[in-house]
Order: C-alpha cells, then sequence, then structure tokens
C-alpha cells in the first residue's frame, strides 16, 4: 500500500471567538497547494482512497488533491486525522482500508510528523513537515505495528 501523507496548506489566521476547525485556506495557500500536486500528479500519483480531516482547511487541501489528481471517489472525513489525534488511531483507521493500492491522508501538524516517524518505525524522528508538504511511504504488509518504507518528500519550496 502506498501512503501520502499531505499537511494542509497555508490557512487564515484565527478569527477572535471562531473556533480553529473553521480556518480555511488562504489564496497562497491554495496556489502552493496546487503546485505540489501538479507535481505529484506528474509523478503519477492515482488514489484509490482519501481520507480527510473534518476541520476546513483540510477538507479544501483534499479537495484541490483530488481535483488535481483527477481522483473521482469520495473523500472520507474522519476524526482520526484531526491535529492532535493519536498516530495509532490513525494507523487502525489506515488498516481497516488495508484493500486499498494507494491512500491520501489530508491531516495537520503534529500528527503529520509523529505519524511518519511511526510508520517508518522510528518514533523518535524529527520530519518537517511544512505547509503543503507530501510524503509517501509504502507498507508491504498492513500488520499491527507499521513498517513502512520512506519513498520521497516533497514540498512546495521544490514544486516550482
Amino acid at each position: 500500500m502506498q501512503i501520502y501523507l499531505l499537511r494542509h496548506g497555508i490557512a487564515e489566521d484565527a478569527a477572535p471567538g471562531h473556533p480553529d476547525s473553521e480556518r480555511a485556506l488562504t489564496s497562497e495557500g491554495k496556489e502552493k497547494l496546487r503546485r505540489v500536486m501538479k507535481r505529484a500528479r506528474a509523478a503519477g500519483v492515482s488514489l484509490s482512497l482519501m481520507l480527510s480531516s473534518p476541520y476546513k482547511r483540510a477538507v479544501e487541501t483534499a479537495d484541490i488533491a483530488a481535483d488535481v489528481l483527477g481522483y473521482k471517489g469520495k473523500i472520507l472525513r474522519t476524526k482520526a486525522l484531526v491535529p492532535n489525534a493519536s498516530p495509532h488511531d490513525t494507523w487502525d483507521e489506515i488498516r481497516a482500508c488495508q484493500d486499498e493500492s494507494a491512500i491520501l491522508l489530508a491531516s495537520h501538524e503534529p500528527l503529520m510528523s509523529s505519524l511518519a516517524a511511526m510508520l517508518l518505525n522510528s518514533p523518535s524522528l524529527a520530519i518537517d513537515m511544512k505547509k503543503a508538504a507530501l510524503v509517501r511511504v509504502d507498507c508491504e504488509s498492513i500488520a499491527a505495528h507499521p513498517r513502512c518504507i520512506l519513498k520521497w518528500m516533497m514540498v512546495p519550496a521544490v514544486a516550482e
């Protein structure tokens, strides 16, 4: 299984009295995200499933990714992808989809970097997941404890 970890793009600042979950992507955030996703498409990324945090900026990120990659399936929202979710709960969510060939997860920090480290069997590994960064890891088996291989990481600065 190919697993793509996509951190949401640049989002607007929190407005007083408004929940963090309602922050939307900025136009700059959308543009940088589109650049990354166009590079991913050029690299042959093809998805069988997309999962997203229910937060607005992650849903918008997943929508842009689906549009650029030509993904026609449904984007499933799950609380296992909110910012402070447990990587173990997210792994359980991935394992429930083990028949899929390629899954994209649209989410947030600190979950994305801690999930990447867990998938690579290196929980203390520090990963700098920039906004709109896309990481690909491959897992040959979907066992109770993940053992995946890092294939690549793309950030907006290299997707010019």
